[in-house]
């Protein structure tokens, strides 16, 4: 099947464009370009001068970047931790939209649905890495568990950790995604209202599968680097783990930094001013149910163009 059967509803499109761009022309990164959403609009608004820089592990994701005819649009087939590539204070705006695009959980060949049967896999890559399936045919019950419970905030992680074990060790690891997730029903003692019980297992193993923690945190601070005095560093998230990361982040470089080892040494100056933290209107959750867990968090880079970042 062609991904264009799969359409993609971009969360909080305008109110990440309008936090994002400034007057003028200006260097900007999209640094999860997705299904282009953000990326098209923030075109539509562009200086005629500036450019966009856009980043995205997943080669679905490039073929669709691939297709935008614009000069002042570049794609990298790249992860969002390599925008610390880019030349140090060079983004007038960095955007981060963590959320995987609808295209990804519909098409069953991708591995991250529940609702359709396809192949154990959770990859945003395909090409690199290791498939869920491959993993937890190695990963012990501790382990699995663990993944479960940190990135999945699943109470039922130690039921649904034994009952992966047993059936890998009766009849092998499960291959589809439908299997594991009618596994995963019947460890599950209790269900949310409204919510598959297999939701926070599958989401824990895609976290822990793409590495999605980490490389938030890495991105967040290659961010430092890149943006400009005066930039905005606009990141929207979908689930609690990932905006703690983002909240934590943009608190602590808000507030001067004293080094404890030379009490009498100058502080280091504030890195961010925190500008706003949006949610999705109610319009847009009505017509796009997928955007309401979003949280949209905006922060001003500080500093000089002189200043030796930490």
């Amino acid at each position: 099947m062609e991904d264009t059967e799969w359409t993609h509803t971009t969360v909080l499109l305008q109110e990440a464009v309008n936090a994002l761009l400034q007057d003028g022309p200006g260097c900007y990164v999209d640094a999860t370009f997705g299904r282009g959403g953000h990326s098209r609009r923030i075109l539509n608004q562009l200086h005629p001068q500036g450019r966009l820089i856009a980043f995205d592990k997943d080669p679905e994701a490039v073929t669709a970047a691939q297709a935008i005819q614009d000069e002042r649009f570049s794609i990298r087939h790249q992860g969002f931790t390599h925008i610390g590539d880019l030349p140090r204070q060079s983004a007038a705006g960095v955007l981060m939209d963590l959320g995987i695009s609808s295209p990804q959980i519909d098409n069953p060949a991708r591995g991250f649905s529940f609702r359709a049967s396809g192949p154990l896999d959770m990859r945003m890559d395909p090409s690199k890495g290791e498939s869920v399936k491959d993993w937890l045919a190695r990963a012990d019950e501790q382990e699995i568990k663990e993944v479960i419970k940190e990135y999945g905030e699943e109470r039922f992680a130690l039921s649904i950790a034994k009952a992966i074990v047993a059936r890998r060790q009766e009849r092998g690891v499960p291959q589809t995604t439908t299997e594991l997730a009618q596994l995963v029903a019947g460890a599950v003692k209790t269900r949310e209202s409204g919510q598959d019980p297999a939701t926070r297992t599958f989401q824990a193993f895609r976290i822990f599968i793409n590495r999605e923690l980490e490389e938030l945190q890495q991105a967040l601070e290659a961010s430092l680097e890149v943006l400009q005095p005066g930039g905005h560093l606009v990141v929207i998230s979908f689930h609690s783990l990932e905006d703690r990361i983002v909240k934590q982040f943009i608190a602590k470089h808000s507030k001067e930094q004293f080094d404890r080892r030379a009490p009498f040494a100058r502080p280091q100056e504030m890195a961010f001013k925190s500008i706003a933290r949006v949610k999705p209107s109610e319009d847009e959750i009505f017509k796009n149910p997928r955007s309401r867990s979003a949280i949209m968090r905006v922060a001003q880079r500080l500093g000089s163009s002189a200043e030796v970042s930490p």
